[in-house]
């Protein structure tokens, strides 16, 4: 109902193996051969790359071949089998050596960053609660509101209920995950589970069966089950920016199958494959995407999800200590009950 009201007004467990010696030589050449391969029969979104952007992993093969051919030394053949890994534009994928670790960031630097820390303050004040890493308080107009940066830690439910039974008075909740880059995809479950009262039916699971870049299982439906603690009902407002990545994805995902929750900010920054992880010749560790996980529709998170509402913050709200975002949320909230209210006239 708050969902289809609001719309009117305007969501890792890492497996590891390593790659046989007999087949590939501890050369510059032989740990470049094992990374191709091992990526070209591994890595599960050739195809939505492709799509996205226009990824072609053979011409990626050429292109680096020859850059492993001029490496003087180590250093410098970590830098090029990094950069070759970048052309998957995919933030879960890695390269561990003894130089470090290689990221692809633009996933999220190419965005806004649509959040500020200093900001919030004057939402959270000094009086705010914490429990389980999430801060709460609760805002003007009766709205409560909870931030919470990262899902790498464990979320007791019993906590979460006495978070959820402290903001009861509450007209709805803003879930404040802007720069949640992920963590433990089971207490992004966790958390969603306490939003509705029913076995829900949110997304897909599929598992890479050969070596080939489209040979995955069957779809495995992915479903959300009820909190065993405190349950929320009323309206629900996530807010999302690029920052929000991985288990955070996932969390989105789930939350926007649910009927009193809307998704407001900009889009998330993706991640929706659980990573595999593989040892090279040289004994450098490749880690990469290998489980995607697709939304009801059927559709890939990878590149990440667009919100219900799309807003950013404004300069003019950013120079005077407003958050855009926030206010928006607390907004559609209030709306809900003024047409609530309307209908029932």
């Amino acid at each position: 109902m708050f969902r289809k009201l609001l719309i009117a007004i305007i969501t890792a467990t890492t497996i590891s193996g390593c790659i046989s010696g007999d087949e590939f030589d501890n050369s510059y050449n032989g740990n470049f051969e094992a990374l191709w391969k091992v990526v070209d029969e591994h890595y599960c979104f050739f195809e939505i790359a492709g799509k996205e952007y226009g990824l072609n992993w053979d011409n990626v093969y050429h292109k680096y071949k020859s850059a492993t051919d001029t490496c003087e030394n180590e250093a410098e053949l970590f830098a090029t089998l990094g950069d070759m890994l970048k052309e998957l534009r995919d933030g879960h994928v890695n390269l561990v050596s003894m130089y470090g670790t290689s990221y692809y960031w633009n996933w999220q630097l190419d965005y806004p960053i649509n959040f500020s820390d200093s900001i919030q303050r004057n939402y959270l004040g000094n009086d705010f609660k914490l429990t389980n890493g999430i801060k709460y308080t609760t805002l003007t107009d009766s709205i409560g509101y909870a931030y919470y940066e990262s899902f790498s830690n464990g979320l007791n439910i019993n906590n979460l209920s006495m978070m959820l039974y402290g903001l009861k008075e509450c007209k709805g909740l803003i879930i404040d995950i802007r720069n949640n880059g992920g963590g433990m995809i089971t207490t992004a479950e966790k958390l969603a589970s306490a939003f509705t009262d029913e076995k829900i039916h949110c997304g897909y699971m599929q598992h890479k069966t050969g070596p080939g870049h489209n040979d995955f299982s069957e779809p495995e439906k992915i479903y959300l089950e009820p909190s065993e603690g405190a349950i929320w009902l009323r309206p629900v407002v996530v807010l999302t920016n690029r920052g929000v990545y991985s288990a955070a994805n996932h969390f989105v995902m789930l939350m926007r199958e649910l009927p009193n929750v809307l998704v407001v900010g900009d889009k998330t920054g993706g991640g929706s494959g659980l990573p595999m992880s593989y040892t090279l010749p040289n004994g450098w560790v490749v880690r990469m995407s290998a489980c995607p996980t697709l939304d009801k529709q059927g559709n890939s998170t990878e590149f990440g999800i667009e919100p219900d509402l799309k807003i950013d913050i404004t300069s003019d709200d950013w120079n005077n200590g407003r958050d855009t975002m926030i206010e928006t949320a607390k907004k559609i909230i209030l709306e809900y009950y003024e047409k609530k209210e309307e209908q029932q006239e």
